[in-house]
This record gives C-alpha cells, structure tokens and sequence, in this order.
C-alpha cells in the first residue's frame, strides 16, 4: 500500500518512535493521522489528530475503533518496559504490566481494528517488537517475554488477517535513542531512520523491518551454534 494519502493511527505518539511515526506519515503524505496518547494534550504535532487511546483500556480501545472508521494503517507502537529479570522481589508484578501493555494493549488494538481494515480493503498493521524478542538479557527478561509473546502474536496475525488482505509488519530493533533506552550506554538508533524503514517496507510489501546492525547480527545468529538465545552477549 501507498502512504501517500491514507489514514493512519499510531499509538504512544506524543514522544519518541511514536512521535517520528507521525512526523514520517506527514511528511509522506498521509491525509490524515491519528495520533494516540493517554493524554492528548500532550501531543504537540501540526497536523495530526490527537486522539486519547489508552490501549491497555479494552473499552476506550473499541470506542476509538468506533470513532475512527477510516484507518488503513495501524502502528501498535505503545509500550512499556522495565529493568527486571524474573526473579527479582517484584518480577511477577513486573511481567504481568509489561505483558498488560506489550501483548495484550496489541492484542486489543489489533482485535478491534482488524474489522475497520477490512472494510478499507486490507491497508496495513505493524507491530514495533524488539530485538529482545529473540534473546534475553539479565536486567531485562520481563520485557523480552513480552516482546516474545507480542512476536508470536505478530506472526499469528500474519496468518489469520491473509484472507482479509491486511499487511502485517514486524518491526524489530536494538537500542532507539528514545527516553526509554536513554540510560542505557551504547550505539542507538534514530527513532526518524526506524520510521523510514518501515514506511518504506509497508510500501514495499515486506513482513519484517530489521531496523540496525545489531538486530540484523541477531537474526543471523539464530541458527548459529549455538544460538545466540542460549548464550547472548553481555552488555
């Protein structure tokens, strides 16, 4: 599909990924842009449309469905990450609300929007994912199964929304210098180079956005022996 002149909405897009989505949309020349956030008045962009979405919120997400009937592209971007492995004093309640927003906020989104799609002839969903959807580090293990499940749940719905002609994207990536990953030492990239590559993959037809060198690196070693999941670099 062309993103010159379709509707799109993208969630968590008052900063960040979100924000240089909605910028990419723009600038390619989307008619028009939903710009999710729980607080809307914190979405500060010319040209979009502020819409509060709280994804993790069954109720508000269907609302939002209800009132947005013309979306063709769906950018699950929203999520929540925290520096926890799994047998910290507080892991299970750490698992439970990275999982609440990373895989059952995109579970809602895509349920809900799914129908919309359909009716717009197919049009498009991505789901950014992680790099820590393959592998898992010590302080972060609670946010790799999270991305993990919404990975699974990403390839799932490749399958089931084929018949509906509904692309479906999986965005993967590192370190974006965001301020979620702002603390953490190492080469990032541009929040801006992420949105181009996938804007540009979703017009391409492609499944899956491999968005740096480390990813990249990643997914080759997969298959390497032995793979990299099992013994994953140290940072």
């Amino acid at each position: 599909m062309k993103i010159n002149g379709t509707v799109a909405l993208v969630t968590g897009a008052n900063r960040g990924l979100g924000l240089a989505f909605a910028k990419a949309l723009l600038a390619a020349g989307a008619s028009k842009v939903y710009a999710g956030a729980r607080d809307p008045s914190r979405v500060d962009i010319p040209g979009v449309t502020p819409i509060r979405l709280d994804i993790t919120d069954a109720d508000r997400v269907a609302s939002v469905a209800q009132a947005c009937p013309d979306v063709r592209l769906v950018i699950n971007n929203a999520g929540a990450f925290q520096q926890q492995g799994f047998l910290g004093e507080r892991a299970e309640q750490a698992v439970r609300e990275q999982f609440e927003t990373n895989f059952f906020g995109m579970l809602s989104m895509s349920r809900a929007f799914a129908p919309v799609l359909a009716a717009n002839g197919g049009g498009a969903l991505v789901n950014v994912l992680s790099v820590l959807s393959w592998i898992n580090l010590p302080t972060a293990g609670a946010y790799s199964a999270s991305k993990a499940a919404a990975w699974a749940l990403t390839n799932g719905l490749r399958n089931e929304l084929r018949a509906q002609k509904t692309q479906v994207i999986a965005v993967h990536a590192a370190f974006i210098d965001t301020d979620m990953a702002r603390h953490i030492p190492g080469p990032k990239v541009q929040a801006s180079d992420v949105a181009l590559q996938t804007l540009a993959a979703i017009e391409a037809g492609q499944d899956e956005v491999l968005a740096d060198d480390v990813t990249r690196q990643v997914k080759q070693a997969l298959n390497a022996e032995p793979p990299i999941y099992v013994k994953p670099p140290s940072r």
